[in-house]
């Protein structure tokens, strides 16, 4: 199988480290800059799992063929569209799609664009960073990766990427219902970051106040509900693995997005986490306050950026 990864960020580069070791045929699709940097001083990624350090195969665009099985996306999701233009030139009518991106929005284009059928699910449940330096930091110990087929055709590559990845140091899953994953990870992400953005404090910190802890219950209770709507059906389990993360007092998490805000970033994924849920909840008529009043709040920092002045 060869495997290109768009990007060699925190996620691209540190999953695309790991198939490296488990001995996977990968190529970095990288900018010039990225490209002469990761020449001269090789791919470094820094983990409690296990370090990796050695030379990367990178391309530009410009050199891009159609030979490739899987295409891994690892970008934000407001950069899905310059992506998409980025690939184009490796797309055969058999390459397949992986995307490690927020929200199911993105899921939505790439089934119009390719099908279904090309488009495999993911998520990646891991803490990571990309350091000044231009190496990748993992933070504590843990990796979850859970991947699946969303068709039956798409089911043998699937198995093919499951088998490689699952060489690597973390927990590693190939799911029947990948669907239901991908929800379920959108809907702790979504409550969380609704709760820690518009608190601008940790998980623990909004629990330790007279209100947190029902707020953040309200807040997780409307996602499911738009789950629901969209005809998702969380087992007992899921729903006690989303409470046990936002409902633990002692955490320090935190939504990237709260952190992104914190440091001023120019561009937040506010669309794709909070707003692409608050349609769905409006398109199946449900009532969400507080999906509302965060999208709202994230709207007015994101339009302060946008406006020159």
């Amino acid at each position: 199988m060869r495997i290109l990864i768009v990007g060699a960020g925190a996620i691209g580069g540190y999953y695309g480290a790991r198939l490296l070791q488990a001995g996977a045929d990968v190529t970095f699709l990288v900018r010039p800059r990225r490209a002469a940097h990761l020449a001269a001083n090789g791919l470094h990624v820094y983990s409690e799992l296990g370090n990796f350090s050695g030379p990367v195969a990178t391309i530009s665009t410009e050199e891009l063929e159609p030979n490739y099985d899987l295409i891994v996306l690892s970008c934000k999701s407001y950069d899905l569209e310059a992506t998409l233009q980025d690939i184009a030139p490796a797309m055969s009518d058999s390459t397949t799609l992986l995307p490690f991106l927020n929200g199911l929005a993105v899921y939505d284009r790439l089934d119009q664009m390719f099908g279904r059928a090309r488009v495999l699910g993911g998520v990646a449940y891991i803490a990571v960073m990309l350091e000044p330096d231009g190496s990748i930091r993992h933070f504590g110990a843990a990796d979850v990766v859970i991947t699946g087929a969303r068709s039956d055709s798409s089911t043998r590559i699937a198995q093919e990427f499951h088998a490689l990845i699952r060489q690597s140091p973390g927990t590693r899953s190939l799911s029947a219902n990948v669907d239901e994953v991908l929800w379920n990870k959108w809907v702790m992400l979504a409550s969380g970051a609704v709760m820690t953005c518009l608190m601008r404090g940790t998980v623990g910190e909004i629990l330790a106040t007279d209100d947190g802890p029902k707020l953040m219950a309200q807040t997780m209770a409307e996602c499911r509900a738009v789950a629901n709507g969209e005809g998702i059906q969380f087992s007992t389990d899921d729903v006690q693995r989303v409470e046990a993360r936002l409902l633990d007092r002692q955490s320090t998490w935190a939504a990237s997005m709260m952190r992104d805000i914190s440091q001023d970033a120019p561009r937040i994924e506010a669309q794709a986490i909070v707003g692409d849920m608050l349609v769905r909840a409006e398109r199946h008529g449900l009532h969400t306050p507080l999906l509302r009043v965060a999208y709202c709040h994230l709207q007015v920092y994101q339009r302060r950026h946008d406006t020159p002045g």
